[in-house]
């Protein structure tokens, strides 16, 4: 998913040209439990300075026990940038098959009799109304059941992500990557837009067969129902799927794309929208696909996390939780 390519110079003490280098022969067997935590909290961190703070370690410490988790994988897992490091597609893979267990199992050994005090500060969490109400929440239940608290706000991503540099939030579903490497980002799911009308109107207009062969020509008359006044959910579908630009103008706007399925569901008219929010509506005959392009606008979703926030336990439980439900999306 990421091609990168070894940085030869930077600050960070990590995997460059050194621990690129072939490795010498390791006896078979799975990875010391102590190289893999380290290994977690450098993924989660993004810089082995603050992982060292986070496990109360010297930072050549850190460093030798990566190289010697490299050198046994056979594979390189960070690559050395000015400012921290960025973990190397195989080492998101790793981190998101033993996060889980290893924050269990560090729930499971904690001393016990520590009380409400020692409880883990709440998750901050962050992202648009409808990602978050349609999936990310109910995903998250088991979690909440199992004792982690959330505090969930939500908003358009870039005034969230700066929310988020300025320690307000420790996790951000971003609607793309953030510039930068101060925040670490990695891709949550991908969502499709369809263009969507009640059936009275698709039967009205001739339905998709008509689409397919006029292009948005015959939409003519049917009101347009639009997130915000600048249309762009429904610009960038005109311009990727039918290569030219939308002119029109909305008949209603409401910033809020449940509100948005709601008008058009009960006939108000025609909108672009997220499948995975108006799926049950389709499956159920509630809502007519107008068209069907054979290369539909797709959007690439983001988990974005605090440098720092790798420190309470509970973001990384929520953090992994979230990139594993996202996988049936």
């Amino acid at each position: 998913m990421r091609n990168r390519k070894p940085h030869g110079s930077g600050s960070e003490p990590g995997s460059g040209p050194e621990s690129a280098s072939p490795a010498p022969a390791i006896p078979p067997g799975p990875p010391d439990l102590n190289l893999l935590r380290t290994f977690l909290a450098v993924h989660r961190a993004g810089s082995f300075t603050a992982a060292a703070r986070l496990l109360g370690l010297s930072q050549p410490t850190v460093t030798t026990q990566i190289r010697a988790l490299e050198r046994q994988l056979g594979r390189e897992l960070f690559e050395r940038l000015p400012r921290g490091v960025a973990p190397a597609p195989y080492a998101d893979e790793l981190a998101a098959r033993v996060g889980a267990p290893l924050d269990e199992l560090a729930v499971a050994t904690a001393p016990a009799g520590g009380g409400h005090d020692t409880q883990p500060d709440p998750v901050h969490l962050a992202g648009p109304t409808e990602l978050l109400s349609a999936r990310v929440l109910p995903a998250l239940a088991p979690l909440v059941e199992a004792g982690v608290r959330l505090r969930v706000a939500t908003g358009l991503t870039d005034p969230l992500l700066e929310e988020l540099r300025a320690g307000r939030h420790d996790l951000v579903i971003s609607t793309h990557r953030p510039r930068g490497r101060a925040l670490t980002a990695v891709p949550l799911g991908d969502e499709e837009f369809v263009l969507v009308a009640a059936p009275a109107w698709a039967d009205r207009i001739g339905g998709p067969a008509r689409i397919a062969a006029e292009g948005p020509a015959g939409l003519h008359g049917v009101p347009l129902i639009s997130y915000a006044e600048d249309l762009p959910i429904a610009r960038r579908y005109w311009r990727h799927v039918f290569g030219r630009r939308l002119t029109g103008r909305a008949a209603v706007t409401v910033p809020d794309l449940r509100a948005v399925l709601a008008a058009v569901a009960a006939g108000a008219g025609y909108s672009v929208l997220p499948r995975y929010l108006c799926e049950q509506e389709l499956a159920s005959g509630a809502l007519i696909a107008l068209h069907d392009p054979e290369d539909p606008p797709i959007n690439t979703g983001y988990l974005v996390q605090r440098p720092g926030s790798a420190s309470n336990p509970h973001v990384a439980r929520v953090r992994t939780h979230l990139l594993q439900a996202a996988r049936t999306w």
